[in-house]
C-alpha cells in the first residue's frame, strides 16, 4: 500500500491500573519529497511510481488492492513547449478533419488551448483509454463542439497512423499537438495522404532535486514503474553506477518497454495492450519473478 500519513499527536495518560500501547508512527513523503515523521526506519517499498507529482494516485490505489507498497518518486515534470501559445490561434484560424491526441498530458494541454480559442467544433482521435478519459467531462457537457470519434485497435501511435479513417476529400487535414519529445510515428499519416500540422505544445524535463533518503529507498525497491522514455532516462541519470542497479522496470506499454531495452535494461516488463490494468499486471509479474529469484536456493 502507499505510505500513509501520520504525525504523532500527544496521547492522554491512561487511567490507573490500565495499559494502553502507543500506536507506531508511520512514514510519509511530503510535497517536496522529504519525510515528515518517522519513529522507526520506514518499511521497504515494493514499487517506485514515477509519474509527475499528483498523477500517481490511480496506480498507487490499484497496487494497494494487491497489498503492494509504493514509493512516489516523480522523475519528470511537464512544462510549456515552443508552440503552446500558438495553439489557440491555430484552432481559431484553421479547420481540421482530425485532432490527434496521444497522451493524457497532451489532452490536458490541448483542452486548455481549445477553451482559450473559444471551444471551436473539433473531431478528436485518441490513443489509449487514459487519454480518452481526459475528454469525458468536456464531451458530455459540450458534445456538439468536441467529439471523441476514433481510437485505434491498439493504443499505439503507429497503429493510429495506419487506421485513422479519412473522408472522400482530396486532402485530409490533421492537427497533432504533442510533446516536443514525441516520436514521428503519427506523421506517418503523411504517407497515406493526410496533411499533418504538428505543434509541440509541451515538453518534459527531469526532476532535479531528489531527497537522498528517497533515492536510497527507490534504488532498493525491486520494481520501478515508468510511463515514458523520458522517465526512463531520468531514472538512469539518478542511479550511481557504483550500485550496479539491476532490478526490474515495469513499463506502461510497448513504446516505453522498447525504449528501456534500447537503453540497455535487462529486466523489462510491459503489457501487450497499454493501460493501467496491463501496467499493474506487469508490475505484479516483475514482483513474482523477483520473489522467485530471491527464494531460489543459492548454488
Amino acid at each position: 500500500m502507499a505510505f500513509s500519513s501520520s504525525l504523532a499527536f500527544p496521547f492522554p495518560s491512561p487511567p490507573s491500573g490500565t495499559f494502553r500501547s502507543r500506536p507506531t508512527r508511520r512514514f510519509r513523503a511530503g510535497t517536496a519529497g522529504r519525510f515528515l515523521a518517522c519513529s522507526s526506519p520506514p518499511p521497504p517499498s515494493d514499487v517506485v511510481v514515477t509519474r509527475e507529482r499528483g498523477k500517481n494516485a490511480k496506480l498507487i490505489a490499484a497496487l494497494e488492492k494487491h497489498n503492494i507498497q509504493s514509493l512516489e518518486l516523480p522523475l519528470i515534470k511537464h512544462v510549456d513547449g515552443p508552440d503552446t501559445d500558438r495553439l489557440p490561434d491555430v484552432l481559431r484560424n484553421d479547420k481540421f478533419d482530425w485532432i490527434i491526441i496521444t497522451s493524457p498530458e497532451a489532452a490536458t494541454v490541448f483542452l486548455k488551448g481549445w477553451k482559450t480559442a473559444g471551444s471551436p467544433k473539433v473531431r478528436v482521435a485518441v490513443v489509449g483509454a487514459g487519454t480518452a478519459r481526459v475528454f469525458d467531462e468536456v464531451s458530455q457537457l459540450d458534445h456538439q463542439s468536441l467529439e471523441v470519434a476514433f481510437s485505434p485497435s491498439k493504443a499505439m501511435g503507429k497503429v493510429l497512423a495506419s487506421e485513422l479513417p479519412r473522408g472522400s476529400e482530396s486532402t485530409c487535414k490533421v492537427l497533432y499537438p504533442a510533446s516536443a519529445k514525441a516520436s514521428r510515428e503519427i506523421q506517418g499519416l503523411s504517407d497515406r495522404g493526410f496533411y499533418v500540422t504538428r505543434l509541440n505544445t509541451y515538453t518534459t524535463v527531469p526532476v532535479e532535486d531528489v531527497e537522498p533518503l528517497t533515492l536510497k529507498l527507490a534504488i532498493s525497491a525491486p520494481v520501478v514503474a515508468v510511463a515514458s522514455p523520458s522517465a526512463l532516462k531520468a531514472w538512469l541519470k539518478l542511479i550511481p553506477k557504483v550500485n550496479n542497479w539491476d532490478n526490474s522496470i515495469a513499463c506502461i506499454g510497448e513504446t516505453t518497454g522498447s525504449a528501456a531495452k534500447k537503453l540497455g535494461l535487462k529486466s523489462v516488463y510491459y503489457p501487450t495492450t497499454p493501460g493501467l490494468e496491463g501496467w499493474v499486471e506487469s508490475i505484479l509479474e516483475a514482483l513474482r519473478v523477483h520473489k522467485q529469484l530471491k527464494e531460489a536456493p543459492k548454488c
